[in-house]
């Protein structure tokens, strides 16, 4: 069909569709009942055979007349079983019939045996095309409501991570200003990227992920100016510059940030994080490790005590990577580790 043909059907109202597909369906059930016709009667075949395509057709809109009673309710799954059983029955009876008739001269009887079984079965074929398209839209409309839900939750999920960011990068800048003001010059710059990638860049449900590792080395750079020479930094990142996998923004960075927050605040002379990143087949695994003192323990483990961040990230996991991703944190030998397993997109 061409593209103006197509243009013409569907600017034909309800009625006229009805009318179209009723012709179109008419032609081959009537041969179809000529042909029944002629193993039960022996004359007037034609007449019986456009009566039964009359009752047939009848039948189906009398069918998906009966099925609006449904249209506000739950339809059972027991009602599509019903009526699917009571249709094949009716074919049997009718193909039974056809090689049974009654013989000598009971005509009227035989198409009575003919026209209301197939009567009865086109009327539970009408309902179940009916009913099928209602339970089609329902779900359809349910779809889109959680559809619409979710990105409404992810578009918040979404809003909380800049302030989260800027909330703790303010707090470390405060202390830092007291004993190490000459730091906060670079410190603001750097700053300052990383606020115009989380407020302006990472909009999008998914962004590219050589984006989001430029924001995380970024990120990376300005943990080691704030920490110094504190820091013993291990990373093992696979060049992905020129792939064309995409991520959620925002990520793995809650992950990064919570594993520095919580190096520094222990007494330990040193801090100790590793970073690992590589594909694997379909599959992205990130894992960051990161020494923590006894001061951290007071706490709890690491999901306690990272506030809206990781709970904020796992919410998101569940959204856009359902079944998908697999997620650990794990608290051993005086290290926190997450390790994170994700399907790419």
């Amino acid at each position: 069909m061409k593209k103006g043909e197509n243009a013409d059907f569907a600017g034909l109202t309800e009625l006229q569709k009805h009318l179209v597909f009723s012709i179109i369906a008419a032609i081959p059930i009537y041969l179809a009942s000529n042909l029944y016709t002629q193993s039960i009667v022996t004359r007037d075949d034609e007449e019986a055979a456009f009566a039964a395509t009359a009752f047939f057709l009848g039948g189906i809109y009398t069918g998906r007349y009966i099925s609006l009673v449904w249209v506000s309710k739950k339809i059972p799954l027991r009602l599509f079983i019903g009526l699917s059983i009571f249709s094949i029955l009716c074919i049997c009876w009718i193909f039974f019939h056809a090689d049974f008739p009654l013989k000598g001269t009971r005509v009227f009887l035989n198409l009575i045996l003919f026209y209301l079984p197939l009567f009865l079965m086109s009327i539970a074929i009408g309902m179940l095309i009916k009913l099928g398209r209602i339970t089609v839209e329902n779900q359809l409309q349910e779809s889109k409501a959680v559809a619409e839900q979710s990105q409404s939750e992810l578009h918040l999920l979404q809003s909380q991570l800049s302030p989260h960011f800027l909330f703790n990068t303010l707090n470390n800048l405060y202390g830092i200003s007291i004993s190490q003001h000459e730091k906060i010059p670079t410190l603001l710059l750097k700053l300052s990227d990383l606020l115009r990638y989380s407020v302006y860049d990472a909009k999008e449900l998914f962004v590219p992920l050589r984006d989001e590792l430029a924001y995380i080395n970024n990120y990376i750079d300005f943990e080691k100016i704030r920490i110094g020479d504190r820091l013993t930094l291990t990373t093992l990142i696979e060049d992905l510059t020129h792939t064309d996998i995409n991520i959620a923004p925002m990520l793995l960075i809650v992950f990064i940030e919570n594993a520095f927050k919580h190096s520094k605040n222990t007494t330990e002379p040193y801090i100790s994080i590793d970073m690992n990143l590589k594909t694997w087949g379909n599959y992205l695994l990130f894992s960051v490790k990161n020494s923590h003192g006894s001061t951290s323990d007071e706490n709890g483990l690491l999901e306690k005590r990272s506030g809206l961040g990781l709970a904020n990230v796992k919410k998101r996991l569940d959204l856009l990577y359902p079944n998908a991703y697999e997620l650990s944190i794990q608290d051993e030998d005086g290290f926190y580790q997450v390790m994170l397993q994700l399907k790419v997109k």
